[in-house]
């Protein structure tokens, strides 16, 4: 399977990941990535950026030796509601923007509460992917979920990390398989992402493709493999 692109990962910034920018970048190259995006946490999580930060990402390079790189954020999702926690004056100056329920800023509700989470987070118009909707402690209906993502063209994540051994969110893989069949169904794109806090798994995206693979998805639907054709998915683009 064809797979360049790495959209979610995170520096010492974040407030518990273990490498500096420069460090991430370098292994991202060396991983042989063309696209590349950091995505630190936004600010309800613990320890991490303020909101400055992601104002001041406008200074940073769009390239690194030949590689695209993004910049954004991990937006927590706040409530029922899907409100967030960074206002859109600061997200649609990021280049490319994800959204996931956390635990130390959201209460787990019913299937019908945490759905509707997600999909109001999904009507934010720089929302482009739904991080980890796989997590066993924020049951959701995957039906409402995908059909939200057509809807509001957003992509669905397939997250390497909640398929390792040491993941807290619970096997996944079931979630997963109920998730691309209705992918399949509706034409929604996902993205592999390695959600990597530690440079050694930047681009990492082996539990996933096995994930794709037994569900036998198809590859013109994975961001991963032909990034151009999903473009416009994204708040800001730069050919390198």
């Amino acid at each position: 399977m064809l797979d360049k692109v790495d959209l979610h990962t995170h520096t010492i910034a974040s407030g518990h990941a273990y490498n500096t920018r420069n460090e991430m970048l370098a292994a991202a190259k060396a991983k042989g990535l063309e696209l590349y995006a950091i995505t630190e946490h936004a600010p309800a999580m613990p320890g991490s950026c303020h909101r400055m930060y992601f104002v001041n990402c406008r200074v940073l390079p769009r390239e690194y030796r030949g590689m695209a790189v993004l910049y954004g954020v991990e937006l927590n999702i706040l409530d029922y509601a899907g409100n967030v926690d960074l206002p859109e004056s600061i997200l649609r100056e990021m280049d490319v923007v994800l959204a996931s329920l956390h635990t130390p800023c959201y209460q787990s509700g019913s299937i019908e509460e945490n759905t509707e989470a997600y999909i109001g987070a999904m009507k934010n118009p720089y929302v482009n992917i739904i991080a980890h909707p796989d997590d066993s402690r924020f049951p959701i209906d995957y039906e409402k979920l995908v059909k939200a993502a057509k809807e509001y063209h957003v992509i669905l994540e397939v997250n390497n990390a909640s398929l390792s051994a040491w993941s807290f969110r619970g096997d996944p893989r079931e979630r997963y398989q109920e998730m691309l069949a209705l992918c399949q169904k509706y034409q929604v794109p996902v993205v592999m992402d390695s959600d990597a806090h530690v440079d050694s798994l930047v681009g990492e995206h082996g539990n996933a493709c096995k994930v794709l693979e037994q569900a036998k998805f198809p590859q013109e639907l994975i961001v991963n493999a032909n990034p151009m054709k999903w473009r416009g998915y994204f708040n800001h683009w730069y050919d390198v």
